[in-house]
């Protein structure tokens, strides 16, 4: 198998290729699928913005980069994100220019009139509509179910795996939440690790560790979750997190590929496809990124040291 690492310019092509004053996206969600949007985009050229939760719920942790939350700085497959404030914006713009994804604790969603990105992604994916509208941006697209095109927002991008899986919408929404898991490895439910009481999360494994059927994986309150099969642990949700019963804490990887941990999965990474689709085909967009052309070339060598 080939590499996919990039062996472009010293890392310098990972700079925007537009100014991000005139061209922000900003993700609402850095989870798993957000971040392979945020990727997706910011290896486009796209100067790239998220928010986050005050604790984040996801569990994919070396590939999330609601991670930096918690951590600060997390470097993804060669992007940088770090926490950023609402209440120092100089230094997130300053971020965006080199190249870096701010990440704003902010719930509320006050980051759209701070920011005035020129598309918004809701990438939360809760599978209903916490509070995206169609003219939360000039162009909106929302992730998953709970959403339909041409009215809560612009596009919908399918997140159902299967054959659809990355697809854009522009009319209608994506497949409906079947509240299953896909199979993986010839497993479907056990590899979803939800937590067996309400309580604070303690990790008995890190993400990467191979487990034997029986291990202790975790522990809520005093219930520990033991892992069903053999695998490697994909996902654990961060400790000291307060969980409610039956919420996803793990994954669990039957394929036993301790390097899958650490890279964007196939999932995220043509979800995030689709959103960069999505954005380059949308009217409004494409019209304030042709102002940055001229005849054809940026009108500022992005590349230049």
């Amino acid at each position: 198998m080939g590499s996919y690492e990039h062996a472009g310019l010293d890392g310098r092509t990972r700079l925007p290729l537009f100014p991000p004053s005139d061209t922000l996206i900003l993700i609402r969600g850095a989870g798993d699928l957000a971040t392979g949007a945020a990727w997706r985009l910011a290896r486009a050229g796209f100067p790239v913005a998220m928010t986050e939760l005050p604790v984040p719920t996801a569990v994919r942790l070396p590939v999330c980069f609601s991670s930096c939350i918690r951590n600060e700085t997390v470097i993804i497959e060669g992007i940088m994100a770090r926490r950023a404030s609402l209440a120092h914006l100089d230094q997130a713009w300053a971020w965006l220019a080199e190249g870096v994804i701010p990440v704003f604790v902010d719930p509320e969603g006050a980051s759209l009139s701070a920011l005035q990105p020129i598309a918004v992604v809701d990438g939360r994916v809760a599978k209903h509509n916490i509070d995206t509208t169609i003219h939360d941006a000039p162009f909106v697209a929302a992730l998953g179910p709970g959403f339909t095109a041409g009215i809560d927002c612009h596009a919908v991008i399918e997140t159902n795996r299967g054959h659809h899986l990355g697809r854009v919408y522009w009319t209608g929404s994506a497949e409906a939440d079947t509240g299953a898991p896909a199979t993986v490895g010839g497993i479907r439910h056990d590899r979803v690790l939800r937590a067996p009481s309400e309580g604070h999360m303690v990790q008995l494994m890190v993400i990467g560790n191979r487990a034997r059927q029986g291990d202790r994986l975790a522990r809520v309150g005093d219930v520990s979750l033991a892992a069903p099969f053999d695998g490697v642990v994909r996902g654990l949700i961060d400790d000291e997190t307060y969980v409610t019963i039956g919420l996803k804490i793990g994954d669990l990887d039957p394929r036993a590929r301790r390097e899958y941990c650490f890279t964007i999965s196939d999932k995220s990474l043509a979800v995030g496809a689709g959103v960069v689709e999505a954005i380059l085909a949308a009217p409004s967009v494409r019209r304030m990124l042709q102002g940055h052309f001229v005849q054809g070339k940026p009108k500022k060598d992005v590349f230049d040291a």
